[in-house]
């Protein structure tokens, strides 16, 4: 009886469009690539949000409308996106010789027509080494998306798009690619543990906007309940950012630009964040520290030594931070030791305050642009808070080291499985109905005498102990084994040994 052929399972509508678009990618370096598809994603999404309002303005014409009102999109949180612009007009062109200056003048009208947009999207596609023929394909290909056939709204289905481009544009880019993308499981751990229901939450290194967007995914769409700030001192990154959030429908107007970065020029000086969710650059030694030893960021210890500005970033966070306010943050691992310049008497000074609430050891590779070890930061202004359990005698420490899967040879990433592991631990140990129990090698809440007894050093391996195993080893089961194993191999020499001692007396000299 013939076996019954089994249904090959069809790969995601991203997955396919990545393969197709990388595959006319061709000689074009990713980091440039990266803005000519990402562009045109996002001129779809902004064309499929304007010709929806459009159609309904149309219908509503005897009654008053005006489809080519600007306000009538405004008010609805729409772009207005100008007939030359609009992706009808667009793919009409795909096979034009001169589709490159078309795409470059929609982009500038469009950012003409909403000022939100100003020097926000990519002009890159008249550009000689561009092929006007590459470029139709990249139209023709984003035109064939079925948003109908989906039950997905279309600005759901092109923001996943995006995101997860550029999840691959960063894998394409390799070292690059880390500076403006923090990897999805990192990001949706930060956020699992955190739970930003409401409020204002803070990144001022925010790169492409990741955490934000996953923070809108946790709160499920209810964006009127969060407001987010951030800042970047990339100019590419941040338009990145601004694209990422806007396809979203994420307000962006608080996300900031400038090249000072936000030691030298904080954008947000008076706010005091709720939530602090970011990734800020490992081991940074030339953040102008020698001329901020004064500032009034630094109430924990002696000021951040110059050469390293880990503990300036993490005094930063706290300085924003609302009077119930969390941190949740990443850091090298290094910081959780280091005694060099001052940084052990900060990392005191910050335990004796009862800011550390809990430490998880990242396992390795799980970054795109270092192999430097990391590990999470959980910070809290009031670990009294009556929202969770008095917590202000412990501190969480997990050690994930032993987590994660390779997705490919250089890099790792945790399963939704290993979130969820880590992240219940930390809920069940901070919740007052929690059932939370230390377990060997994984997880353990250690007293604050306990950390003081190891020196205020913070490495999860320090406190979880070593992981119990069933031990079923048999001695003198395996030492007989090995007895019969040196028989045999002892067996095996004498018989080489006569073989060559037979070969070498047929030798005639």
């Amino acid at each position: 009886m013939a076996k019954a052929k089994t249904k090959k399972q069809e790969d995601p509508i991203e997955k396919k469009l990545w393969a197709a678009a990388d595959k006319l990618r061709k000689n074009i370096d990713a980091a440039e690539y990266k803005h000519v598809v990402l562009g045109l994603v996002f001129l779809r999404y902004i064309s499929e949000a304007f010709e929806a309002v459009h159609e309904r303005l149309l219908a509503e014409v005897d009654q008053g409308a005006d489809p080519e009102d600007q306000d009538e999109y405004l008010a609805k949180n729409v772009f207005f996106v100008p007939k030359k612009a609009r992706w009808s007009t667009i793919r009409n062109q795909a096979k034009s010789p001169t589709i490159g200056t078309t795409l470059d003048g929609a982009m500038d009208a469009i950012e003409k027509q909403n000022p939100q947009l100003k020097s926000v999207l990519p002009k890159v596609y008249a550009r000689q080494n561009l092929d006007a023929t590459v470029l139709g394909e990249l139209v023709d290909m984003f035109t064939n998306i079925n948003l109908t056939s989906t039950q997905e709204r279309s600005a759901d289905v092109l923001g996943h798009i995006f995101e997860y481009f550029l999840g691959e544009f960063a894998l394409a880019e390799g070292k690059q690619g880390g500076q403006f993308y923090t990897p999805r499981s990192v990001v949706e751990l930060l956020v699992e543990m955190l739970e930003p229901k409401k409020g204002r939450i803070y990144d001022p290194c925010c790169g492409s906007g990741g955490m934000f967007v996953q923070s809108q995914k946790f709160v499920d769409g209810h964006t009127e309940d969060i407001s987010i700030y951030g800042q970047e001192s990339n100019l590419t990154t941040w338009r990145l950012a601004k694209m990422n959030l806007a396809i979203r429908g994420i307000d962006s107007s608080n996300l900031k630009w400038n090249s000072e970065g936000s030691f030298l020029n904080d954008a947000h000086p008076d706010l005091r964040a709720d939530y602090v969710i970011a990734n800020p650059p490992f081991n940074v030694s030339d953040w102008s520290g020698e001329a901020l030893q004064e500032d009034a960021r630094w109430k924990f210890g002696p000021p951040p030594p110059a050469g390293n500005a880990n503990y300036a970033w993490l005094q930063h966070f706290l300085y924003h931070l609302a009077p119930k306010g969390q941190v949740g943050v990443v850091l090298a691992k290094g910081a959780l030791t280091s005694n060099s310049s001052g940084e052990g008497e900060i990392r005191k000074a910050l335990i004796e305050a009862g800011k550390i609430d809990c430490i998880v050891n990242l396992p390795g590779k799980i970054f795109l642009n270092t192999q430097i070890p990391a590990s999470l930061w959980f910070m809290s202004n009031d670990r009294t808070d009556s929202r969770y359990r008095d917590r202000s005698n412990e501190i969480l420490f997990i050690d994930a080291r032993n987590l994660g899967h390779l997705i490919n040879r250089r890099t790792r990433e945790l399963s939704d499985e290993d979130i969820f592991k880590i992240s219940d631990t930390y809920h069940n140990w901070r919740n007052v109905d929690g059932t939370y129990e230390d377990i060997p090698g994984f997880c353990s809440s250690a007293s604050l005498e306990r950390v003081q007894e190891l020196g205020y050093v913070l490495t999860p391996g320090r406190y979880v102990g070593m992981e119990e195993v069933e031990d079923d080893f048999d001695f003198g089961e395996r030492f007989e084994e090995l007895q019969e194993e040196l028989a045999k191999q002892m067996k095996e020499e004498q018989r080489l040994n006569a073989a060559i001692t037979e070969q070498l007396g047929k030798i005639e000299w």
